[in-house]
């Protein structure tokens, strides 16, 4: 079996790439119009944890192997081969799911925020020793819920920011 490799949805990561693009737009144009300190200490706090989100979101992959899963997030990696598990089971709150992968000393969660999650799920299931998969698991895995909402919140912010720059610099004009 060779590495699947499987990254958060990039129809959720080009809307927050823009976010994150026009937060430094706002950002730039506030100082530049001189705008009181209050307003860019206010964006500065919006902007770090939105691009600590981004990157964080960029650079997270999931491999999947015949002997392991291993998730890479930034500044740290986790390992876990199927013979550790002790326990696969789902957690859905309407169109969110998690999974979570337990073992006697460690666990990894994963969400369907990643790209090909039914098949992802699939092949989990199909590597993993059977006794361990909960039954909402399999179920999942054959019918994985499309979950749309954060993209859609996303564009909504890209939206809204665009248009506070829009006023921000027609009204300088």
């Amino acid at each position: 079996m060779e590495i699947s490799t499987y990254t958060i949805r990039k129809s959720f990561l080009l809307p927050l790439g823009l976010v994150v693009l026009l937060s430094f737009t706002l950002l730039l144009s506030a100082i530049y119009l001189h705008l009181p300190l209050a307003k860019i200490l206010i964006l500065v706090v919006f902007l770090l944890p939105v691009s600590i989100i981004f990157i964080e979101s960029s650079l997270r992959k999931v491999h999947i192997t015949a002997e392991s899963i291993e998730i890479k997030k930034l500044f740290r990696n986790k390992r876990l081969s199927y013979t550790e598990l002790t326990d696969i089971d789902t957690i859905q709150v309407r169109k969110r799911v998690f999974v979570s992968l337990s073992s006697e000393n460690d666990f990894i969660i994963l969400s369907n925020s990643y790209e090909h999650f039914g098949a992802m799920l699939k092949q989990l299931v199909a590597a993993a020793p059977t006794t361990i998969v909960s039954e909402q698991t399999r179920q999942l895995a054959e019918n994985p819920p499309r979950k749309c909402s954060d993209i859609f919140s996303a564009w909504l912010a890209v939206v809204v920011l665009t248009l506070i720059i829009f006023v921000q610099l027609s009204g300088a004009l």
